[in-house]
Formats: structure tokens, sequence, C-alpha cells
């Protein structure tokens, strides 16, 4: 006998979270009934993920449940938004009760380590996509932006740029990913998103923006909000050792434009820049700086033999990629 739609929900995804004290209301009814602690904004994100685009037919289906919920928390962590719920949109081909398992236990997963309820949703029949909308705390006077950023200011990231895209292309030309590299895979299909970071950044980073179309393309997007320029030091990228393989013969598009990266991009005074890689490196927190805002308009890149160039490779774009 086939399941319904509310067989799905009631069996699925009723129960898949833990529950928070501020839910008066989740699952089972036409809306859900939350609330939003005093003098705290509510940050909401949302993200689409569509077979074919976004995510290979091969995936694990409790990566996939990590990522769709992932991608959405990185956009939280970007504004350093402490997450609280999410609501869940799948659309399905058939009921597979052994895939729905397992995906929704690559969704727990995450949402247990974040403490994120799921409080609502749809189940509907098509090809395979899904759709998460997050919601998380901050205190408005101190919640990361684009826009902060001011010349002189320095610029860091997160963790490792291009290792989703290289894995990516990895697969799609059917190569096959050595041991030593499979992280690779990993970190295309289980990103982290990087939440305690961004809460560590409020008041100390002068802007923010999560990468996930590529480093260059997130970069652009921060310094047109900044209304400012930026200078690239490409030797001091944060890459892996497969990466700085592939940027060693001239490829230097994955760590510039792999996009699903999914680390944090953010801006600091140069006051300030010391303080906050010892708040980092005391957290556990891996960042490295990279350059810095300048008054000129565009990104220079300066390439480790000292050449200089303004032709930034396209990030990822749904209607021009």
């Amino acid at each position: 006998m086939s399941l319904s739609e509310f067989d799905l929900i009631r069996t699925y995804f009723s129960r898949a979270t833990g529950v928070r004290a501020d839910v008066t209301l989740g699952i089972g009814d036409d809306c859900a009934l939350l609330n939003v602690p005093a003098g705290r904004c509510l940050a909401v994100s949302i993200d689409t993920l569509v077979e074919g685009r976004h995510f290979l037919p091969t995936v694990a289906p409790d990566a996939l449940g990590h990522k769709a919920l992932a991608v959405n928390l990185s956009d939280l962590a970007a504004m350093g938004a402490e997450p609280a719920w999410v609501t869940l949109a799948i659309t399905l081909p058939a009921p597979d009760t052994a895939w729905l398992r397992a995906f929704v236990d690559g969704f727990a997963r995450l949402a247990a380590q974040h403490n994120v309820q799921l409080v609502g949703g749809d189940t509907t029949r098509g090809p395979l996509s899904i759709t998460v909308q997050a919601h998380g705390f901050v205190d408005p006077a101190f919640a990361l932006r684009r826009s902060g950023g001011a010349v002189g200011d320095r610029l860091f990231v997160s963790g490792t740029v291009g290792d989703a895209g290289l894995a990516l292309r990895r697969m799609r030309d059917n190569a096959k990913i050595e041991a030593e590299d499979s992280y690779l895979l990993a970190r295309l299909d289980r990103p982290t998103p990087r939440v305690a970071l961004g809460r560590l950044l409020l008041g100390c980073a002068t802007a923010a923006i999560d990468v996930s179309d590529g480093l260059a393309a997130d970069l652009r997007h921060l310094c047109q909000a900044s209304g400012a320029g930026a200078r690239i030091d490409l030797a001091r990228l944060p890459v892996s050792p497969a990466v700085a393989a592939a940027c060693g013969r001239g490829e230097w598009h994955y760590a510039l434009a792999g996009g699903d990266d999914y680390e944090l991009l953010f801006s600091v005074g140069a006051d300030q820049a010391d303080k906050v890689l010892a708040a980092c490196a005391a957290a556990g927190e891996a960042v490295q700086e990279i350059g810095c805002l300048v008054d000129e308009e565009g990104i220079a890149l300066v390439y480790p033999d000292g050449h200089v160039s303004k032709e930034i490779p396209d990030g990822f774009d749904h209607f021009r990629t």
C-alpha cells in the first residue's frame, strides 16, 4: 500500500528533530506558532536544491539531508544568527521509504548539533527538489551584514576554498578521487555551516558573507554592498593539497569560483584584526587573512609571481552558468 502525503509527514517528519521551548505549536496544523525572544530580530533564509542542478542523482540521501539544512544554516552564520527553527518543502518522484529514512537521518543529525526544530513544511510529488527555510535570532545592533566594510579593513576567510568545486569536476569527468583526497567529497556533500564562527564575529567583523557561489563572486557582493574594492593575495588563499596542486597548474578557478564552499568571508578593521585572529584561534576556528578592502573599484588578484590581474572568473549564477 502506497503512503499518502500525511503518512509521510507523520512517519518521517513530525518527530524528526528535538523540541524547543520557544515552539508553541509545530508540525500538524496550518501554521506553526513560534516565539521570538524580546530584543532579538528574526533572521530568515531560504534555499532550494534541485536534482541535476545542485546535486547529482547519485548523492547519498543522508548527505543530501545534511546539505539541505547546512546551506541554510550557513546563511544564518553569515549574519551571526543563532539557529532556531526550520521548515522543509520536499518534492519527491515517489515515496521511497528507505531513501526518506536516510534523508531525514542526515537532516536530523545536523539539526541536533545546532538545536534546530523542524516546525512545518510541505510534501508533494514531482521531480526531486528540496526547499528549506531557516530561522534564527540575532541582536539587531550587532547583526553581520555585507555592507559594513570600509577601506583599509583586512579580509579573512574560514576553512579552505575550492574543495567542493574540484570534487564536482572530478565526478563529472568520471575521474577517480584518490583515498587521500576523499575528503573533497565530504566537502561537497556535507559542508560545515560556520555557525559558531558567525556568533564569535558579532561586534568584531565589519562585514560578512557566506561563500556559496565562489570566493570571487561573493567577495564582489561584499565589495559592492560596502562601496569598496579589494586586493587579494592568492598565495595566501587557504586551500587543501588537492586544490593547491590545481592552482600550481594555473587552475585558480576552483579556489576562486568553484562554489559550494559554505565558508565565511569577512572583513575586520585593521586595529581589531589581531584581536579577532586570537579569538578565532582560541575557539578553534581556522581563518586565514587573504587581503584587504581598498579605495579602488573592482577586485585585484595578486598572483604568487607578483603580477596583478583584474580578470575574475565567474562564480555560480542560476541564469548565466
